[in-house]
């Protein structure tokens, strides 16, 4: 069996995703353009859906791992009325509902009461979440549903304002990892008595990252490592430390409960170091360098 080629590109790509394809296309789109097939992303959007998807190349995608559970914020429109079966716009249509939204102050009470702060929330058939190894959506295009676990999810803000039409209404939320927007939308629906579905969704921010700072898929921009730890700590160690992180030694922990980032004294990026035990910190991530 031949033995696979190390990858030769390493970096980050802040990408804005186009609708229309899924999050996988377009991170197998980016191979050509870089000259690199390791490449991974972190936070799946949906194929609808637009914005912020944050691509590891090369050796970073060893730190997509550290992106997954960053806060993230979104926009969309609330359509009430009916449902779908992907819960947006892009499903079949499988209620609807003669229905009387409240006005958008009852409505932000209702979510200030409900849909902030640590809740539960069961997540979509259509989603990328595995279950005994397949993904639900997988199970949802071949006709089946499975029962799903609520999971608990923290919504730090949820904002609305009306539109036009008295039926939708649009919205920004902010909130952590493994949060489903389409969820969001489709359970005040269900609050209010009725159902609704979500449209335009598109996603802003992941961490420290803004798709203001993202490129296209025709013109991808490949950042430095360094950039994949931007929310990390920073320490830089000399000679004999780097030495030590190539050796995998162990050391006391900086403050916080990390992970920490190491760079040498060029700001080349070395190791991520994690809490191991008793504030001992242990270099997870390797990338050598002095």
């Amino acid at each position: 069996m031949a033995r696979r080629r190390p990858p030769v590109v390493h970096g980050l790509v802040l990408l804005d995703k186009p609708a229309g394809m899924t999050s996988h296309d377009a991170v197998f789109k980016l191979r050509a353009p870089l000259g690199e097939k390791r490449i991974g992303h972190a936070g799946t959007l949906d194929p609808d859906a637009t914005g912020l998807l944050v691509v590891g190349v090369g050796n970073v995608t060893r730190l997509i791992r550290f992106m997954g559970e960053m806060d993230k914020t979104y926009s969309c429109e609330i359509v009430f009325g009916s449902t779908t079966n992907t819960l947006d716009d892009s499903g079949i249509v499988t209620e609807t509902f003669d229905m009387a939204v409240p006005n958008v102050d009852s409505l932000r009470e209702i979510i200030k009461s409900r849909f902030i702060g640590e809740i539960m929330q069961i997540p979509p058939m259509v989603s990328a979440l595995k279950v005994d190894g397949k993904r639900l959506h997988q199970l949802a295009r071949e006709g089946i549903e499975i029962e799903r676990d609520p999971r608990p999810i923290t919504v730090y803000s949820f904002d609305i304002e009306p539109t036009h039409d008295p039926m939708v209404i649009r919205a920004q939320v902010r909130c952590g990892g493994g949060t489903y927007i389409r969820s969001l939308g489709a359970d005040l629906g269900s609050a209010i008595g009725g159902g609704a579905h979500i449209r335009a969704l598109r996603r802003h921010t992941t961490g420290p990252y803004s798709v203001d700072e993202a490129s296209s898929l025709d013109a991808p921009v490949l950042l430095p490592p360094i950039e994949a730890v931007r929310g990390m700590p920073i320490h830089v160690l000399d000679d004999e430390g780097i030495n030590d992180v190539l050796y995998g030694r162990v050391r006391e922990a900086w403050d916080g409960n990390g992970p920490w980032a190491v760079t040498n004294t060029s700001g080349e990026l070395v190791a991520v170091f994690e809490l191991w035990k008793d504030r001992i910190a242990k270099p997870t991530v390797v990338f050598g360098g002095r």
